[in-house]
């Protein structure tokens, strides 16, 4: 049987630099690092993966929006806009937006029936603004962190993720409900065809998620957001400097394990720059 999902590509829009401490925890506390480092990595890649599948066009997260880097109002203001500020910088030019990334692939943002979001940190919901024809899938955990009184500080804007007329999916991974992953205890099964599969993947935030392709025949992939800004760190479980550092390393090896089911497995974070040539390596494999 011929697989539902026609192929698998990568975007970008735009890229980031960020502190090294960023990439790979040095243990210190967040804000200490975030206060006195002096450094930042080269840019790297605000990826978009795009998936075509036969129930239509799927995206894993939607990037940044070019206003963060045009609009003087797009970040809070104060303290918490200060530490945006030392946290990430961003180039974004004006064919960087999400529409321009796809169709230099061949697509057109019209054609995006899901978009699913890793997390709602601002460079993974850039292009919810054109996608409201579309089904936006996040995890209820991650939705509930959104309300807290702290989620601009925790890097959550509402005012760019709540915009009206948005179709929202919120799902929940209650133990047992779905197929046991690994060690991933539950997953959803996005069209019930076996294709894509949601695992809940905690620690950079509350609600993180990643996404599973499977096809008979080809080497699996795992998109999976900011769980890791560099596969090489995962083997020796070295975590980002953002999240929750046990609940990164209890994911990470949880990702690793997958290893053990799928010994090919391709992992694809958003921030990888050897991320697309992992993809395009394996695609051309299949």
């Amino acid at each position: 049987m011929s697989s539902p999902i026609r192929s698998v590509e990568v975007v970008s829009t735009g890229t980031v630099a960020i502190r090294p401490e960023h990439v790979a925890s040095s243990h210190a506390p967040l804000l200490w690092w975030l206060l006195t480092s002096r450094r930042w990595t080269a840019p790297r890649p605000i990826n978009v993966y795009v998936v075509e599948h036969e129930q239509g066009l799927v995206l894993f997260d939607t990037g940044q929006d070019r206003a963060s880097v045009t609009d003087p109002h797009y970040f809070p203001k104060g303290i918490v806009g200060w530490l945006y500020g030392r946290l990430a910088k961003f180039q974004i030019g004006t064919e960087d937006t999400l529409p321009a990334a796809l169709a230099r692939s061949g697509h057109d943002i019209g054609d995006v029936r899901y978009a699913i979001l890793s997390h709602l940190h601002q460079d993974h919901i850039g292009g919810l603004a054109e996608l409201r024809h579309a089904e936006i899938v996040v995890n209820d955990d991650e939705w509930r962190s959104l309300q807290r009184p702290d989620a601009a500080l925790n890097g959550l804007m509402r005012g760019h993720i709540e915009l009206p007329g948005l179709a929202w999916r919120r799902v929940s991974f209650t133990d047992g409900a779905g197929e046991r992953v690994g060690e991933f205890p539950t997953s959803i099964d996005l069209f019930g065809d076996g294709s894509l599969i949601l695992l809940s993947t905690p620690g950079h935030t509350p609600g993180s998620m990643s996404l599973l392709v499977r096809r008979e025949g080809a080497t699996p992939l795992l998109m999976v957001g900011d769980l890791t800004y560099d596969v090489a760190l995962m083997p020796e479980e070295r975590v980002p400097g953002v999240g929750d550092h046990a609940k990164l390393q209890a994911t990470t090896r949880a990702v690793n394990a997958l290893r053990t089911i799928y010994p090919d497995l391709v992992i694809l974070p958003a921030h990888d720059p050897s991320a697309a040539d992992r993809l395009h390596r394996a695609e051309a494999r299949n």
